[in-house]
């Protein structure tokens, strides 16, 4: 149960931080936090292609903001066509 919480909340900060780094303003809370989770999952899986792997919190923020922020351009890139 507490892994789950502390997805939530890594996700959380982590889609909020890659709002703000690519639009200025987020999508809103429940947004950024789906973003962040399905951005740690696909920021795990790209630097998982290249051989870098997350074994700290610190890792796992970084790689879920990686992986948020490129979610992002991608709806970004998306919308625009």
């Amino acid at each position: 149960m507490s892994s789950v919480i502390w997805t939530l909340v890594i996700g959380g900060l982590a889609g909020w931080i890659a709002g703000k780094l690519m639009k200025g303003s987020g999508y809103g809370i429940l947004i950024d936090i789906l973003l962040g989770i399905v951005g740690g999952w696909l920021g795990g899986l790209l630097f998982g292609l290249i051989g870098i792997g997350a074994h700290n919190i610190i890792g796992e923020l970084a790689v879920s903001i990686v992986g948020a922020v490129v979610l992002i351009w991608l709806i970004h890139a998306i919308k625009r066509s």
